[in-house]
């Protein structure tokens, strides 16, 4: 009784430390998790109006998209582009500029522009201040609560941890004595006179034990991206103890031109991967002449995908990177995110996700209503024995 008595403490002062940022966490990771789905029907510029049966040039559409951002951001630089193999969306090119590295808030810290351009006729549809489009605010308030990342980071990572602590010591303290006890645990058994205080704890408890897994796992593969210690530890790990290093390749100087072989590398590609879902091309920066162009070939199954280096200058395929090319840790790394919003099992994975975050930002607010629950009860019992 003593140990569980301890266990009921901790679970109790640490649900109410953490409460308001799970259910933060919660609520936006219920929103952020059909993201993919959403996007392009929240978004018209996603569309271009009319198919036709010739696109311009990469290339020519890169420069498009500067010379529009130009007149707006002067000093945002141009960072890379996306091709949707769907012909009727726009190519999208995004510029990024890094702003005060100090700042508290993640929108004064660094500017990103997307440029989203008719790919047949070279219109520019949208220039959207990404920053503030609304699944990257509710992105940026699920990982940071808005903050840059050196302050967001570490209180989210914090509150996490808390609560993979709390669903521990919450599945003690929900374990049955025995298989009596246990039947009141697996499901509801609400009657026409069950009162609101025995229904809130049966949802605390019933629907925090059927997700408690799926929350668990949500939990785990979130604190990735909170600390960098913890990641490097899962991928150390999964590398068999080993510690593995990627050879940097270069562009060669000696072919160098001005312009870099942005259609051929496009092309080839293309190519190379003519069914996959969209095709991300990462323009090397200006200044560093040996920075080779890389691309990322997303297909349906993530496992699928295909990363490329090409060299700048001459377009020519330096390496190929399937998933099976990947190191243990490399390949866990790869799936995390797809593991946190559940899309490794498809759509239906993503409904689990779904259904764990909702559940995971009602345990807070059902937490604390017994808590208030019974202190009131505690309160009132003493005012009548002092009467």
């Amino acid at each position: 009784m003593a140990f569980k008595n301890f266990i009921k403490k901790v679970h109790l002062w640490l649900g109410l430390a953490s409460g308001l940022i799970v259910i933060i966490l919660g609520i936006t990771g219920c929103l952020y998790v059909f993201e993919e789905e959403l996007r392009p029907i929240v978004h018209q510029y996603y569309f271009v109006e009319h198919v036709k049966t010739k696109k311009l040039p990469v290339s020519q559409l890169i420069q498009i998209a500067e010379e529009a951002n130009a007149k707006t951001h002067p000093n945002q630089k141009l960072s890379g582009a996306r091709i949707i193999n769907d012909d009727k969306r726009t190519v999208i090119v995004w510029f990024f500029e890094e702003l005060d590295k100090d700042a508290v808030w993640y929108w004064n810290r660094y500017q990103n522009t997307y440029v989203y351009i008719d790919p047949y006729t070279g219109a520019v549809q949208k220039l959207e201040e990404y920053n503030f489009e609304f699944f990257v605010f509710i992105r940026m308030l699920h990982q940071t609560l808005c903050f840059n990342s050196e302050i967001g980071d570490p209180i989210v990572g914090t509150a996490t941890i808390i609560f993979i602590i709390s669903l521990i010591t919450g599945l003690i303290l929900w374990w049955p004595k025995n298989k009596q006890a246990a039947k009141q645990r697996f499901w509801f058994r609400w009657k026409n006179t069950t009162q609101w205080k025995r229904k809130n704890y049966d949802l605390h408890n019933i629907l925090g034990y059927y997700t408690m897994i799926f929350a668990l796992i949500i939990a785990l593969t979130g604190l990735v991206w909170a600390f960098e210690c913890y990641d490097k530890g899962v991928q150390w790990i999964f590398n068999g103890g080993k510690t593995i290093t990627k050879e940097k390749l270069v562009s060669d100087t000696a072919e160098y031109n001005i312009n870099s072989a942005t259609d051929k590398i496009f092309t080839a590609t293309r190519k190379a991967n003519p069914n996959a879902k969209s095709y991300y091309l990462f323009v090397p920066k200006a200044d560093d002449s040996l920075a080779t162009f890389q691309t990322f070939v997303r297909y349906k199954n993530r496992f699928d995908d295909v990363s490329m280096e090409f060299d700048r200058y001459t377009a020519k395929n330096l390496r190929t990177t399937t998933y099976e090319d990947k190191s243990g840790g490399e390949k866990f790394r790869f799936i995390n995110y797809d593991l946190h919003v559940g899309s490794i099992l498809g759509f239906p994975g993503k409904v689990l996700a779904f259904f764990a975050s909702l559940v995971s930002a009602s345990l807070p607010i059902t937490g604390f209503l017994i808590w208030w629950g019974r202190n009131n009860k505690k309160k009132k019992t003493a005012v009548k024995s002092q009467n």
